[in-house]
């Protein structure tokens, strides 16, 4: 029983990790292109 609770924690957290790493690799990509943007205007 503690066996299987354990392996759920692991794979929420490890689900969890990898959606915060795109989020924020995506918010990273959107601010360096719109940093392009703004530098083509100038």
């Amino acid at each position: 029983m503690i066996r299987k609770t354990i392996i759920a924690v692991a794979l929420a957290a490890i689900t969890l990790s990898a959606g915060a790493c795109n989020t924020v690799r995506g918010a990273g990509d959107d601010l360096n292109s719109a940093a392009d943007a703004v530098d083509e205007e100038i």
